[in-house]
């Protein structure tokens, strides 16, 4: 009983590993390609106060980091579980990976935002309402946008808040990334017995 108890120890051992390699690595790798692209394109755009491309570029690195939920799922599935992975399961790591990935992207933009462009929100603010006047817009639509960026200025004071809406930049797009792969790479039969069913 206790040789079992041993062996039991053991294969949870290895299967914490693997769950830690297979989350924490491809998580703090995407949390590295969100965190310094969106921090470059973001510093880029506050030195020339112009923020139309940081949006398109912030999304598309996110995509690019979350691309390892792909990798790691399908490794999970292939390596690890004899060719097969529910729904459920590919999901929930997707999802850890994407809260790993989304965690880093938040500390990498506390310490940008705080240590080193704290007046943002004050740029990113005069660019908004400046786009507006530009557009042609009425004076009513100047005040609602006006009103709208001193609101969201406000709420970027509260660090709390800061760290909500930086989470929601980010973490919706890895849950939709988890879906999608999880519907790609779900799969109840080994690989061989698929080959074996089709010859």
């Amino acid at each position: 009983m206790s040789r079992n108890y041993i062996i039991s120890g053991s294969l949870q051992h290895q299967k914490t590993i693997i769950m830690k390699k297979l989350i924490l690595v491809p998580g703090l790798i995407g949390g590295a390609v969100a965190s310094l692209t969106v921090i470059i394109s973001t510093i880029i755009c506050y030195n020339t106060g112009r923020f139309e491309g940081s949006m398109l570029v912030g999304y598309a690195a996110m995509i690019l980091a979350f691309s390892m939920i792909f990798v790691a799922v399908k490794t999970k599935r292939d390596k690890y579980n004899n060719g097969i992975i529910s729904f459920g399961e590919a999901f929930k790591t997707g999802l850890l990976i994407a809260l790993v990935t989304s965690t880093i992207y938040v500390l990498a933009w506390l310490v940008c935002y705080y240590m080193f462009i704290p007046d943002f929100m004050e740029k990113l603010s005069k660019a908004e309402i400046n786009k507006t006047i530009a557009s042609g817009a009425s004076q009513a639509d100047i005040a609602q946008k006006t009103e709208s960026m001193k609101q969201m200025s406000e709420l970027y004071k509260n660090p709390i808040m800061v760290v909500l809406f930086t989470y929601l930049e980010i973490f919706p797009v890895g849950v939709i990334v988890s879906l999608i792969v999880a519907l790609i790479l779900k799969r109840r039969t080994p690989k061989q017995e698929l080959y074996t069913a089709n010859a």
